[in-house]
């Protein structure tokens, strides 16, 4: 019963000592979380104004809360009454030994500090990448994130983004595309040259420059196919696409032109019943 009372009495004495400890320590942990994210929008203001990147303002926005919080939780840790010195060998010990497992996090956070840098994508870029295609919504510390046509999202380390091929559709500002069209042989290909030029010169959403060109590509098993190269602007793209062979189904239609679909000729032989198999 004296043991019992001696220890309650130790803990209510600890308690008073360390309450005001913990009260300070908790204002000052959420007066700096409140700091860290008046210093985040400030400086977001700041980034903003000077026109900086997007890309690079979101990542740099996020190493800098992380360094902040860290710091932050090293003070109120102090606060509390806990060595400091000790409290950061025993924070980079751990550190360390985070780190070698969790090497592959760690080269994702190289990959984003290299997108970063050479600029590779930015946030709004359409790429393919990793066997994956999608608008670009946000870089991360340690993944891309995309979003689908079909509006599905994909996160995509970025140390595979950083060591693989990308294909950025939005870097330029114009693409080509490549249209396919096959005629019937018994076309005559003039006749065919002519109208596809009359379909491409009357689509506004082709450019002018670079010139389209209007060729045959090759002579297939039941069609003569010819290849239509013309250029749009990324916004364009996809619609010139479709309104072009929207049209040349038209057009083709309206002039009698064959469009040909794989076909196979039978030849039935008769044959002289005496020759036949008994």
């Amino acid at each position: 019963m004296k043991d019992f009372e001696g220890y309650l009495e130790w803990f209510l004495n600890l308690l008073v000592e360390y309450t005001p400890r913990l009260i300070y320590a908790f204002v000052l942990l959420i007066g700096g979380l409140l700091a860290i994210k008046l210093v985040r929008t400030i400086i977001l203001r700041i980034m903003k104004k000077r026109e900086m990147d997007p890309t690079a303002v979101r990542f740099l926005l996020d190493i800098l809360t992380w360094v902040l919080r860290v710091m932050l939780f090293i003070i109120v840790i102090a606060k509390l009454g806990v060595e400091t010195s000790s409290f950061v060998a025993i924070l980079g010990a751990a550190g360390l030994a985070v780190g070698l497992s969790l090497q592959g996090s760690l080269s994702n956070f190289a990959g984003g500090l290299l997108i970063i840098i050479f600029k590779p994508f930015r946030v709004g870029d359409y790429i393919e990448a990793q066997g994956e295609g999608g608008t670009v919504n946000e870089i991360q510390i340690f993944a891309t994130k995309l979003t689908t046509p079909s509006n599905q999202v994909i996160y995509i380390p970025n140390g595979a983004l950083s060591n693989g091929n990308i294909r950025n559709f939005s870097k330029e500002l114009t693409r080509r595309g490549e249209i396919i069209v096959g005629a019937g042989y018994g076309s005559n290909m003039k006749h065919v040259k002519d109208v596809l030029a009359k379909i491409v010169a009357d689509e506004p959403k082709i450019l002018d420059e670079p010139a389209p060109i209007i060729r045959i590509k090759g002579l297939a098993d039941n069609s003569v196919n010819f290849q239509l190269l013309v250029w749009a602007t990324n916004d364009n793209y996809w619609q010139m696409l479709s309104d072009v062979q929207e049209n040349v189904k038209i057009q083709f239609d309206a002039e009698g032109i064959e469009i040909p679909f794989p076909q196979r000729d039978i030849v039935i032989r008769n044959l002289d019943k005496k020759n036949l198999p008994s």
